[in-house]
C-alpha cells in the first residue's frame, strides 16, 4: 500500500517504512507528523483518487532530524561586462521515516 500526499507545495509518492526528505515542518525532532493532504492512495489493484483529497485518509510518520541540505551555487554572469555574481544557499531539511497510511474506513 503506497499513498500519495501533498506537502510544502510538493508530491510526495511514500509507503510504510520509507524516509522522505521535505522541507523543514514545523515540529520537534523525535516527535510525530501526520499529514492529511492525501490525494490518491493504492492497494493492490484497489485505487483511491481524491478529487481533490481522500476524505479521511491519513498519512503518519515520526520526525528522525532537522538538517540543512547540500550547498548549492548560483553563479551569474554578464559576458563581456566583467560582472559577475556568486551566492550559495542551503535548504533547511526535515527527514520524516514513514509509520503508516490510515485509509479512514471502518
Amino acid at each position: 500500500m503506497y499513498a500519495v500526499i501533498e506537502t510544502c507545495g510538493h508530491q510526495y509518492r511514500v509507503k510504510a517504512g520509507d524516509v522522505v526528505e521535505f522541507d523543514r515542518l514545523p515540529a520537534e525532532a523525535a516527535g510525530t507528523v501526520e499529514f492529511d493532504k492525501v490525494l490518491a492512495l493504492v492497494d493492490g489493484d484497489q485505487i483511491q483518487v481524491g478529487a481533490p483529497l481522500v476524505p479521511h485518509a491519513k498519512v503518519t510518520g515520526e520526525v528522525v532530524e532537522h538538517f540543512r541540505g547540500k550547498k548549492l551555487v548560483v553563479f551569474k554572469m554578464k559576458r563581456r561586462k566583467g560582472s559577475h555574481v556568486m551566492h550559495g544557499h542551503r535548504s533547511e531539511l526535515t527527514r520524516v521515516r514513514i509509520t503508516g497510511i490510515t485509509t479512514g474506513q471502518q
